[in-house]
């Protein structure tokens, strides 16, 4: 290449730079700015727009990072070698330098959850396996940080390549956040605003070590295993019902109720009925055995004399004593101080 052909480039490479970006589409995170050579002329313009951070890069070092608004990048504010500092090295400069764009808007409706029950302790059951699951926002907070620990050289970063690691890392953190907040699982359902604050208050260091910050984590659901969701419903269920009894009671009238609309029904509620008094019977002997066993059997009274044998004894009495008399009617004979005979009922006349 001839010196005037070199001059010529020279020329050219001076004039302004205007370095800008717009996304072209959702979820790019970092996008390294396409330059001619990889130089940045002195002078040039570097627009960062709002919901973005720029960070410019010198000899492989941040030497900045930009903040929304119009810049102008120079030898008296950036350490950069120009073109015209290396005219001796044919005007190519051995520095190279590079601008990268940043997303700094939120990343809403990330999605986490447990693919499998997280166990954790509980005040109540000691001990259970926890499915729970939700949304979480965050965005890109320290460009240099991330930059340097996650994007990279890259000419572009999305956001599908750290999303599996960020849902990762919640999940891992579940089982220390539930266990700091104390809140026993029959009432984190009706707290799952502060189960979200303890998780998220839990998580946010390990997205600061990424230079990223965690806006909001959500927990939409709280639930378990289908075999001890069962179980629980069971304990529910005998909390409610309370009085058995007096439920039994309830579902009874209420069969016959049912049963008593269908034909043949009250057939099938008099087998019922037979079959709980059968059982009722057998708890209620085996209730009496238990008794017998702990309560000794009552004295029997004396034996009473029948009412019969009184009077008989009464009239036999009488007659050694002389005391009786002699039915007007049938001739029985009865007490002197009777009313009424005792055969005939006839009335007796006072003696």
């Amino acid at each position: 290449m001839s010196i005037l052909d070199n001059l010529k480039s020279f020329a050219a490479k001076q004039f302004i730079d205007v370095i800008n970006y717009v996304e072209p589409e959702d979820g790019v995170l970092s996008y390294r700015y396409p330059m001619q050579d990889m130089e940045i002329q002195n002078g040039a313009k570097l627009t960062v727009r709002e919901s973005q951070m720029a960070a410019f890069v010198n000899e492989g070092q941040v030497a900045d990072v930009f903040s929304p608004g119009l810049h102008t990048l120079s030898t008296q504010t950036l350490p950069i070698l120009t073109n015209l500092k290396n005219w001796d090295k044919m005007f190519q400069s051995p520095f190279k330098s590079d601008v990268y764009f940043f997303s700094a808007r939120t990343q809403t409706n990330q999605r986490w959850g447990t693919t499998q029950p997280v166990t954790i302790r509980d005040k109540d059951f000691g001990m259970v396996r926890l499915r729970c699951f939700g949304i979480y926002s965050w965005h890109v907070s320290d460009p240099r940080t991330f930059h340097a620990k996650i994007s990279g050289t890259r000419d572009i970063y999305r956001v599908a390549e750290i999303e599996g690691q960020l849902r990762n890392s919640i999940v891992a953190h579940i089982s220390d956040a539930f266990a700091q907040s104390g809140i026993p699982f029959l009432d984190m359902a009706a707290n799952q605003i502060e189960v979200g604050k303890a998780l998220m208050a839990t998580l946010q260091p390990d997205f600061a070590a990424m230079g990223l910050a965690l806006d909001t984590l959500i927990v939409e659901n709280l639930s378990l295993p289908e075999e001890l969701q069962k179980l629980l419903d069971e304990r529910i269920g005998m909390n409610m019902i309370g009085n058995m009894a007096q439920y039994t009671q309830f579902k009874t009238a209420q069969s016959i109720e049912i049963a008593a609309a269908n034909e043949g029904g009250l057939a099938g509620i008099g087998a019922s009925l037979t079959a709980g008094m059968g059982m009722a019977s057998q708890m209620a002997g085996a209730f009496a055995a238990a008794n017998q066993q702990q309560v000794p059997p009552p004295q029997a009274p004396p034996p009473v004399a029948p009412v019969a044998a009184v009077v008989a004894g009464a009239a036999l009495g009488a007659t050694l004593v002389g005391e009786t008399k002699f039915c007007m009617n049938c001739g029985a004979k009865n007490l002197k101080a009777a009313k009424f005979c005792t055969e005939c009922g006839f009335k007796q006349p006072d003696v």
